[in-house]
């Protein structure tokens, strides 16, 4: 396999920088902690370590070096597409850097042969309830995959740590291969009375999602599912999905089990569900309405809302200072292809009229929209509706940076993670309080 071929010749230097780093700068400061950011969640504090990825505050995500608009221009497409392919982001996420259009259709070649899913793994969806959360039947079928994790019986037979990442990547190859047509099955299960449709070998990963759930004649939606999986595949790794798939890949828990713990972050209000939050809201601004509302009357609607403590669900980010570029495409997405769609419109008006209201309410550092602000107004337009499954769709993709980062961390040898607590006293004693102050 080419992704393999292409890490193990960087292995020796990258070894030899974070050998370097540890062990002759082990004791340099990086930063100081402060007791709000111990108790806010450890929020902006620096202590990971990631190639992946990074999330630059007014810039917006890059991946191995290159931004949103880069990765959307340079990486390799399947013929006629206009969105480039899955295959090629995860060649560039594995390897670092943009693949040929034969090495990324190498790593699309290998999902293709794989994506056959184990009888007993539909077994196990459908034998729970009916009413169970989209989310949980994700990361309950990654954990009914786990018996075919080839890491597990090398490490029980002695594999040296320096080849643990072989296996890692050979699982994520295999968990990858098998996402989309989950996805499918669930969606299909769900809300299709079962439906089913074999992935068809003509067409690369993403487009597949489209084929399998009855949207295959509409190519349009193929081009957003390209977009869609691109977009939300990393996000650094101080995120929970991704912290979380990092702490328990750190145990030497193998990639299935490792995924299924991120997914099950994912699946947070606080988080992967965000994406639900915003379309639930939209529409509901707009049966308020009964119509696309003006801008004055957008206007005093949300100064209203923010009046009354609410808060604009899109809207900050814990990170970025910005618009974020991944808003920014799928609106381009958006104007190119459903201009007239009238949740979409309503989506650019409220990003027209909110951003002053916050900036004068001076609460939010940052006033611009996220991601999860336009998302599901594009689902829901292709007739992908079932707000309650789009964190499906988000996890599907977040898989992608979550095995890079967990073959990267194998490779690199990082240890199991352990941070210190510390009990309320021995703070108090810090900062000088009296007993019982």
């Amino acid at each position: 396999m080419i992704i393999h071929d292409r890490i193990a010749e960087q292995l020796p230097e990258w070894r030899d920088r974070v050998a370097t780093l540890t062990g002759k700068y082990g004791k340099f400061k990086v930063c100081d902690v402060t007791v709000e950011q111990i108790y806010g969640g450890i929020r902006g504090v620096q202590i990971q370590v990631t190639d992946i990825s990074y999330l630059n505050p007014f810039e917006g995500i890059y991946l191995r070096g290159y931004s949103i608009k880069d990765v959307l221009d340079f990486l390799p497409h399947s013929k006629g597409a206009e969105y480039p392919m899955c295959g090629g982001l995860y060649y560039l996420l594995m390897v670092g850097s943009l693949p040929t259009e034969e090495e990324a259709w190498e790593v699309e070649d290998i999902w293709r042969q794989n994506c056959q899913v184990p009888q007993y793994v539909w077994d196990v969806i459908n034998a729970l309830p009916p009413e169970t959360h989209p989310m949980t039947l994700l990361s309950t079928a990654i954990t009914a995959l786990q018996p075919q994790a080839v890491f597990p019986p090398h490490y029980e037979n002695g594999t040296p740590k320096t080849d643990y990442w072989k296996y890692f990547l050979d699982d994520s190859m295999n968990l990858v291969s098998k996402l989309m047509v989950i996805a499918a099955y669930i969606y299909n299960k769900k809300y299709q009375n079962g439906l089913f449709i074999s992935p068809d070998p003509n067409l690369d990963w993403a487009a597949n999602f489209a084929h399998m759930i009855g949207k295959g004649d509409s190519e349009e939606y193929k081009e957003l599912c390209r977009l869609f999986f691109l977009i939300h595949s990393d996000h650094e790794g101080g995120n929970v999905s991704a912290h979380t798939g990092h702490l328990v890949c750190s145990a030497l828990s193998d990639i299935y089990l490792t995924s299924a713990a991120a997914m099950h972050g994912l699946a947070g209000p606080l988080h992967g569900l965000a994406n639900q939050e915003c379309l639930r809201w939209l529409l509901g601004v707009y049966d308020q309405f009964g119509v696309l509302p003006t801008e004055s009357e957008l206007e005093i609607f949300l100064e209203e809302e923010l009046q009354k403590g609410n808060m604009i669900p899109g809207y900050g980010h814990a990170v970025l200072r910005t618009t974020d570029p991944r808003f920014t495409v799928q609106a381009e997405f958006g104007q190119k292809y459903m201009p007239d769609d009238e949740i979409y419109q309503l989506v650019q008006l409220v990003y027209k009229v909110l951003p002053p209201l916050l900036k004068k309410q001076g609460k939010v550092k940052n006033p611009w929209p996220n991601v999860d602000a336009i998302n599901g107004a594009l689902q829901h337009h292709y007739g992908v509706s079932q707000y309650d499954f789009y964190t499906v769709l988000f996890g599907v993709s977040r898989i992608l940076g979550i095995t890079a980062h967990a073959v990267w961390a194998r490779a690199l040898g990082k240890p199991i993670e352990r941070p210190k607590s510390l009990t309320t006293r021995m703070l108090e004693e810090m900062v000088g309080l009296p007993p019982g102050a």
